[in-house]
């Protein structure tokens, strides 16, 4: 089920203060963050967010095609190793 429009988007107000003291410094920092249900909202666009993703922090760039999407969707959290190895069997005569 989805978050109710009348309560609006969810924004982590930590967040919100971290970038806007970066704006006000006129610094670029990557922002470390484990809120990764956290709605990305136009005030991100162009900042960097180190989101964890339960192992290590993944470096995220958001854009704005990005605004609307939750910070999670983009620091995935399971690695894609291939499916199934073709195993080389030898074939023994007794």
């Amino acid at each position: 089920m989805s978050r109710s429009s009348i309560k609006g988007p969810y924004v982590d107000e930590r967040l919100i203060k971290k970038v806007e003291a970066l704006k006000s410094a006129g610094r670029k920092e990557p922002i470390k963050t484990w809120s990764r249900a956290c709605q990305i909202p136009p005030e991100f666009v162009g900042y960097t967010f180190l989101v964890h993703n339960g192992k290590v922090h993944k470096e995220v760039f958001v854009t704005e095609d990005m605004v609307g999407h939750r910070l999670g969707e983009f620091s995935l959290t399971r690695t894609f190793r291939g499916h199934g190895r073709i195993v080389k069997r030898t074939l023994t005569k007794t």
